[in-house]
Parts: C-alpha cells; structure tokens; sequence
C-alpha cells in the first residue's frame, strides 16, 4: 500500500506558495515547473486545498496564498485536504475473503485491528508535523 504522491506534491506546494509569495505570482504555472509536473496536476490540488480551507486561490494569473499560520496546518491537515481515503481507512481491505478457508475466514479478526492501530499512530505523527517546521527544515538548506 501506498500514499498516492498528491500528498507530496501538496506539502511541496505549500512551501513553495511560502518561499516565493514575495517575489513571484505563485501560479499554477510556476508550482508545476518547480514539482516538475503538468499545470492541471496542480490546479486540481489547489483546489482540494482551498476547499479545505488551507489556501486561497485568485483565478487567473492571481496566484495561491496561505491561509492559516504554518504553524497551525500539520501534516495530517494537507493529507485530508488531498488524500482519497475511502471512510477515513488507510487500508482498503480485499472484499470477499473466502469464509470456507480457515485463513480467509479469520483474516479480518486479526487484522483489522492492528491495521486500525498502525494508521492512528501514523496520523499521530503526521499530526506531530507542521508545515511550520517543514519549512524551517527547508530554509535550513536554501
């Protein structure tokens, strides 16, 4: 299993919108050449943003701007902003296991629990994370 790259593209688009909002009109032009992706890849995750209340989008040439602190938007927030996740389920679980094997019939019982255990513990630690300090780690190398 394995999170789309949305995501990614979503966190190096936000530090991108913070790095160069005083110099450039950050468009959807101008994050696509710095991701290295075509332009629509971008509009569509700006949208998923601003619909989640994290940026703000002026149509046109306008460009994306921030909308909260940095320090107020955490790794978690950006991963439900763009993320797909069926019923808020990391881990999408094969349908119909069959229930005359003795492994399919019990694969449930002893998985669904950890699984449920491992995806908290990873949005405790992408909730830990705020772009904030993905963007101090960023100018530390600039």
């Amino acid at each position: 299993m394995q999170i789309s790259s949305r995501f990614t593209i979503a966190v190096h688009v936000l530090i991108c919108i913070e790095t160069f909002k005083n110099d450039y009109k950050v468009t959807s032009d101008f994050l696509a050449s710095s991701v290295n992706v075509n332009p629509v890849v971008i509009r569509r995750l700006l949208q998923q943003l601003k619909k989640a209340g994290i940026i703000s989008v002026v149509r046109g040439s306008g460009g994306a701007d921030i909308q909260k602190p940095l320090d107020k938007i955490t790794l978690l927030d950006v991963y439900h902003a763009v993320e797909c996740v069926e019923n808020g389920q990391l881990f999408h679980f094969h349908e119909n296991p069959n229930s005359l094997c003795p492994v399919g019939k019990n694969i449930h019982s002893v998985l669904d629990t950890r699984l449920e255990r491992i995806q908290k513990a990873m949005e405790r630690e992408m909730k830990s994370v705020t772009m904030q300090d993905v963007m101090d780690d960023t100018q530390k190398l600039l």
